[in-house]
């Protein structure tokens, strides 16, 4: 199974930024931790601080080369429409992941215009968030 991890702004400087919420692993750290839980699993990474390149990278997923997506979109969460709508355009499976849970967190971050394209969301569970990202994309997959 081929499935696209796309990581949005600011999550390139998880395990030095802000710590006591994101917690003290890096990206590169998630990204291990994955690929050693699903030796199976044919990852694609991509981490971007540009909006129109996470868009790009989700087009990719029209064509059907990949089973599924999973995002943390980080702050485009609660107010790109744009990213939205191309999660809209892909017919495969897609699961918003966030490290912190959202809905403890400021009012602002309380409410994702992105949760409604997805077919489900993991929030607030650290590192773990992507591993149950993971097993629930596996699940949608096999449920399609």
């Amino acid at each position: 199974m081929k499935v696209l991890v796309v990581n949005g702004p600011n999550l390139n400087l998880l395990g030095s930024r802000q710590t006591e919420i994101y917690g003290k692993k890096s990206l590169a750290d998630i990204i291990r931790s994955l690929r050693k839980a699903f030796p199976k699993v044919d990852f694609h990474f991509f981490q971007t601080n540009s909006e129109g390149e996470i868009i790009d990278q989700i087009h990719t997923a029209v064509d059907g080369d990949y089973a599924g997506i999973i995002i943390n979109p980080g702050a485009y969460s609660h107010y790109s429409y744009a990213i939205r709508d191309a999660l809209s355009a892909v017919s495969v499976p897609v699961i918003e992941v966030h490290l912190s849970n959202i809905h403890k967190r400021e009012e602002f971050r309380q409410k994702s215009v992105i949760s409604p394209a997805c077919t489900g969301v993991v929030s607030g569970f650290g590192e773990t968030s992507y591993v149950l990202a993971v097993q629930a994309l596996m699940e949608a997959v096999q449920k399609k």
